[in-house]
């Protein structure tokens, strides 16, 4: 009778699952507000634009680069879901959030919303892009260690 036992989980796979958590979990609140087409909501997040600005931009974009968002978004949820439960699969949906992440905000820095700041057109997606290349590549690590089952 052969058990296999799991290595107890490192602290920093907890801090960094709810880390991630609370991050993909605010941009998956985003995309819905945004989606649902809550004008409070969007003015709370871009006091100096009309919301009627933003929800038209939104409204079309291309059918890919709306996919891309919504990938990037769910799919980078599911991987804090999936690192918290230390699951292999972890990996892939981070990967997938992304592509999702590079694909959707890639067409917005390309042809960004009228009215955002640079930080806002330029920067943020950056970031957003940077957080999710952290997060595949730490669940890629967390895999390779036997963390991640």
């Amino acid at each position: 009778m052969a058990t296999s036992a799991q290595a107890r989980a490192p602290m920093h796979l907890w801090i960094v699952g709810i880390l991630t958590l609370l991050w993909n979990g605010f941009g998956c609140y985003d995309y819905l507000m945004t989606r649902m087409h809550n004008t409070d909501y969007l003015k709370s997040m871009m006091p100096d634009m009309d919301p009627a600005v933003a929800l038209s931009y939104v409204d079309g974009l291309p059918i890919w680069a709306a996919a891309g968002w919504g990938l990037g978004v769910w799919a980078g949820l599911a991987g804090s879901v999936l690192l918290l439960m230390r699951s292999r699969h972890a990996e892939i949906a981070f990967l997938l959030s992304l592509i999702g992440a590079v694909v959707g905000l890639g067409y917005q820095m390309a042809y960004p919303m009228p009215g955002l700041t640079a930080f806002m057109a330029m920067g943020m997606p950056i970031i957003i892009i940077l957080v999710a290349l952290g997060q595949y590549l730490y669940a890629r690590a967390m895999k390779k260690k036997g963390v991640l089952a």
